[in-house]
C-alpha cells in the first residue's frame, strides 16, 4: 500500500494546474476540474480557501456565509471554508474577527502579495502569500509567509501548508480554544446528519476527539451518494505536536497547537512568546479522500507525510 500511495503522489505532481485571477481571489483548477479558490478576505477579516472539492467534484465545505444555501446552518460568521488564525495574539482576536463583530479587540489578516507557480514534473502547483496580522490600530503583530502546495490524482485532493510566522513586535499567543488551522465542513459532515470523526488514536465522535491530542483527525460523511473523508495532518516536527483538536460535532474541524489549559484544565496555562524577529514554523496537510479513514488509508498517508 505504501508503494502505491507514493506512486500516486509522484504522479500527482505531473498533473496540470490552471489558475484564474480576480481582484481579490485566485481560483485553482486541476486538469480542468475545480479544486478551490483562495480569497484574500478583504471583507472577511482574514484570507480563506473556499469551496474545497473532492476529486469526484463534490463540495466538502459549508457555503455560508459566502453563499446562502437551503438547509445549511447560519452560525459562526467567522467560519469560512479553510483558514488559519488565532484568537489571542497580544489580546487581539484574529479568529472571531468577522468585520461585523464588536466584542473585544478585533484584528484582521491582510494579504500583501500572492503568487502562483505552475505544477511541473518535479513539483505541485504552488500558491505563496505574504500577509500581515494587524491589530485594530493597524499595527502589525505578525508577518505570515504561507506556501500552499496543490496535489491531485484520480481519487485524492491534497494541499500542503508550510507557514512561517515572524513576530513584528514582542508577541504572546495566549491559551484559548479558539483556533487555529480550521475547516468548516458541509452540513452532511455534522454528527446529527451522520458524519463521523475519528483520530489517530482510534477515538471516535466529538465526545472522544475534542480536546484530545492526536497526530490527525478524519471527518467522513455521505455526500451526494458518495462516502467522502477530509483529514488534517499535524506534522510531527510542529511545535507541541501532537496537537490538541478543537473538532466539533456541527462541522467545525480545527487543530490548535497553542492552547493547552483551554482543552485540559489539569494542564498549566500555555503562553507562546515570540521576540521581535523570532520565527515560528508550522506544517499541515489536508487530504480529501473517498471512503472512511480505514478504506481511505489515512494512517498510511499520514506516515508518508510525517516522513517528509
Amino acid at each position: 500500500m505504501r508503494t502505491s500511495l507514493l506512486l500516486a503522489l509522484a504522479a500527482a505532481t505531473c498533473l496540470s494546474a490552471q489558475v484564474r485571477f480576480a481582484p481579490d481571489a485566485i481560483s485553482v483548477n486541476i486538469d480542468g476540474k475545480p479544486f478551490t479558490t483562495f480569497h484574500y478576505g478583504d471583507n472577511a477579516g482574514k484570507p480563506f480557501l473556499a469551496p474545497l472539492y473532492s476529486a469526484s467534484g463534490k463540495i466538502v465545505t459549508r457555503g455560508f456565509p459566502m453563499q446562502m444555501l437551503p438547509g445549511e446552518s447560519r452560525d459562526h460568521l467567522h467560519h469560512r471554508g479553510l483558514w488559519f488564525t488565532y484568537d489571542d495574539v497580544n489580546g487581539v482576536k484574529f479568529w472571531e474577527n468577522d468585520p461585523t463583530y464588536t466584542k473585544g479587540r478585533i484584528g484582521r489578516v491582510v494579504v500583501r502579495d500572492a503568487k502562483w507557480k505552475d505544477a511541473t514534473a518535479k513539483g505541485p502547483g504552488t500558491l505563496t502569500a505574504v500577509m500581515e496580522w494587524r491589530d485594530p490600530d493597524g499595527k502589525v503583530l505578525l508577518n505570515e509567509n504561507r506556501e500552499m502546495l496543490f496535489y491531485s490524482d484520480p481519487t485524492l485532493r491534497i494541499i500542503d501548508f508550510n507557514i512561517t510566522l515572524t513576530a513584528a513586535t514582542e508577541v504572546t499567543l495566549g491559551d484559548t480554544k479558539e483556533g487555529a488551522f480550521a475547516i468548516r465542513l458541509a452540513e452532511n459532515f455534522t454528527e446529527r446528519k451522520g458524519g463521523r470523526m475519528v483520530n489517530s488514536n482510534g477515538q471516535a465522535g466529538m465526545a472522544n476527539v475534542w480536546g484530545k491530542r492526536a497526530a490527525w483527525v478524519d471527518y467522513t460523511a455521505e455526500v451526494d451518494g458518495e462516502r467522502l473523508g477530509v483529514a488534517i495532518f499535524d506534522h510531527p516536527k510542529n511545535p507541541n505536536s501532537p496537537t490538541y483538536w478543537h473538532a466539533r460535532d456541527y462541522g467545525l474541524f480545527s487543530l490548535n497547537p497553542f492552547g493547552q489549559n483551554a482543552f485540559d484544565p489539569a494542564m498549566e496555562e500555555r503562553k507562546t512568546k515570540l521576540a521581535p524577529g523570532q520565527k515560528l514554523q508550522l506544517r499541515w496537510r489536508v487530504v480529501i479522500h473517498p471512503g472512511d479513514a480505514e478504506s481511505g488509508h489515512v494512517a498510511d498517508l499520514f506516515k508518508q507525510y510525517a516522513a517528509r
